[in-house]
């Protein structure tokens, strides 16, 4: 199956990319924002949602994904500790909350609490998935509420 490639100019399109990186993890040392370009990435081994269709409890994949945002004026992060190289971010959602459109704030939250806050001039991200993806025998399970 050839890896994902999305684009997201509006909610609706990001709600998209957030259902696909639903249970990516990370590092913190994965996440990085260039001023200068206003822009901020991050390298996620994504679980591959799309693949996973009339799959058993076995053969499921997970795919190496670049995530980028552009047109970010700042970022805010509560719970990333960059200095722990042990820390695994597990990605739950991304959230926009309009400001003065079509700005306003992209929020990525991560299980256990982490959330990092773009500052964003208005919705532009981009997905890619990256290499060849690899087998995991575990899907990930969510607890009901």
């Amino acid at each position: 199956m050839a890896g994902l490639k999305l684009m997201a100019f509006d909610e609706q399109d990001l709600d998209v990319i957030s259902a696909q990186v639903q249970d990516a993890v990370s590092k913190p040392e994965m996440l990085e924002f260039s001023a200068k370009r206003k822009q901020f990435s991050l390298v996620l081994n994504r679980f591959a949602w799309d693949a996973v269709a009339g799959k058993r409890a076995s053969g499921y994949e997970r795919r190496g994904t670049i995530l980028v945002f552009a047109g970010v004026n700042g970022v805010k992060a509560l719970g990333i500790r960059r200095d722990d190289p042990g820390q695994v971010l597990s990605l739950l959602t991304i959230k926009f909350t309009p400001g003065d459109l079509p700005a306003g704030k992209i929020d990525l939250i991560f299980a256990n609490g982490p959330i990092v806050q773009l500052d964003v001039e208005c919705i532009e991200a981009r997905l890619d998935d990256v290499g060849s993806a690899w087998e995991t025998k575990f899907k990930p399970r969510h607890p009901l509420a």
